[in-house]
């Protein structure tokens, strides 16, 4: 088994809030947007980064991880250069944990890599 905060996701766009991440969602906390990553989906919401993910070969197992805001010691972005094909967010926290958040290069990736950051900086910084 993976260990989920060892991992790098990477984003693809944003997409609805899918239902089986609606449920999961807890009556405190607003879901903000969605991401589709390579197999499934990671929401943000007011409170916490919740990514889902799928496993196996038929995608029927899904572990689900949360990491709150509250959690993130640091994060640092990094823009895709001239020869890049993506950009990414790390975000660090307690135990050395380091989640690496990957864009694709271009203008809608930029976009979406900006919405992200912003939200984590909003809910650690405030």
């Amino acid at each position: 088994m993976a260990d989920l905060f060892s991992s790098t996701y990477s984003f693809f766009s944003e997409v609805p809030i899918p239902d089986h991440l609606e449920k999961l969602l807890s009556s405190k906390e607003t879901a903000l947007f969605a991401v589709k990553t390579v197999r499934d989906t990671a929401v943000f919401t007011d409170k916490r980064i919740l990514i889902a993910d799928k496993q196996g070969i038929t995608g029927k197992k899904v572990e689900y991880a949360t990491v709150p805001y509250k959690s993130v010691i640091s994060y640092s972005i990094e823009t895709a250069g001239s020869f890049d094909l993506d950009s990414e967010i790390k975000i660090y926290l307690s135990g050395g944990i380091v989640i690496q958040l990957e864009f694709l290069k271009g203008k809608k990736m930029s976009d979406l890599l900006f919405k992200v950051y912003n939200t984590i900086t909003e809910y650690v910084i405030y």
